[in-house]
């Protein structure tokens, strides 16, 4: 997510996420309608050639939503029943969790420095996150589904990539549509469920209406550059950059918004940037070696060089047995 999206969300939030705002009330609708208005961009693009469209199995396309539903569910319901501090507890789990799901699915591995990395960036943003972790029973199992869900969908969004040969966009133009519907359609009776107000009884103002506009406009910049980084790098990149976006909101509410910002917000914000860099820096290194075993592979995402690297240590023994049993 870039800074512009980041200002964005912070003007939004805070004309929507009022009491008696929008998203406030209606979180899984306002998330059906920034799926609605990416189909729409999906299908634009497709008709004016801008973007082609390749076969992907219909099974594909709807499991994908659901896992991606449930995600966006779990979440609000976390977000709703357990703390902030506990959500963005939820939230900084992710990254070992999408670690630990991409070793059992791809047997992937990752070295020293991506670990101590990816561990100074969780600590740095729980600092200046997390405050109380007041959590239940029932949010605690909502967090669950939104973490595993979230991770899985992720991670399957490379995978279906790779797979059919779709690009990033061809893949969310694909989605977004069954995404829209099934949220727009079970999006009012979740939100009814969460926050007991029903959809028909907001009065939309026309200032809500321009963020709502707003925050639609800046989804499909968000979910193409989702599913742009996860298909170029990995999930775990995504979930690391991510976290960016934690730092600006933070930062941009302090300098656009007057909102506190205490030491602790501070030394969380720099160990958190601090842990970026070590980790951008750790897989540009994994790069240059991967590309001595293998000239002209440096344009390889995280998940190629590793499979390649899999593949090459695999051989690698076969070739000593072979040896041995011809000796």
């Amino acid at each position: 997510m870039n800074i512009i999206s980041s200002v964005g969300i912070i003007m939004a939030n805070k004309q929507l996420m009022s009491p008696s705002g929008f998203a406030f009330a209606f979180a899984t609708t306002l998330t059906g309608f920034h799926f609605s208005v990416t189909a729409l961009v999906g299908l634009v693009s497709n008709a004016a050639g801008y973007s082609a469209s390749k076969h992907v199995p219909m099974w594909e396309l709807l499991w994908f939503s659901i896992v991606a539903n449930m995600s966006i569910t779990g979440m609000n319901f976390s977000l709703m029943l357990n703390s902030v501090g506990f959500y963005q507890i939820s939230k900084l789990s992710m990254i070992p969790v999408v670690c630990v799901m991409e070793w059992i699915l791809h047997g992937k591995h990752y070295s020293k420095e991506v670990k101590m990395a990816v561990t100074v960036v969780v600590v740095g943003v729980g600092i200046c996150t997390v405050t109380d972790l007041n959590v239940n029973a029932k949010g605690f199992l909502c967090a669950c589904v939104g973490i595993l869900s979230t991770s899985f969908q992720q991670i399957s969004i490379g995978s279906l990539q790779k797979k059919y040969s779709v690009s990033s966009f061809e893949l969310l133009s694909k989605t977004a549509p069954i995404q829209a519907l099934s949220l727009l359609i079970l999006g009012p009776v979740i939100d009814y469920y969460l926050t007991g107000k029903l959809l028909s009884n907001y009065k939309l103002s026309s200032g809500a209406f321009f963020f709502i506009l707003l925050s639609c406009s800046l989804a499909v910049f968000c979910n193409v550059s989702q599913y742009l980084c996860i298909g170029r790098f990995s999930a775990v990149s995504f979930q690391v950059l991510g976290h960016m976006k934690t730092v600006c909101v933070l930062t941009l509410g302090w300098l656009l918004f007057d909102s506190e910002l205490t030491l602790k917000n501070i030394l969380g914000v720099i160990l958190a940037v601090v842990g970026m860099v070590v980790y951008s820096l750790a897989v540009e290194v994994e790069k240059k070696a991967n590309s001595k075993i293998f000239p002209g592979k440096e344009s390889l995402s995280e998940e190629d060089s590793q499979l390649l690297k899999e593949e090459n240590r695999e051989s690698g023994v076969n070739d000593v047995e072979l040896g041995k049993s011809i000796g």
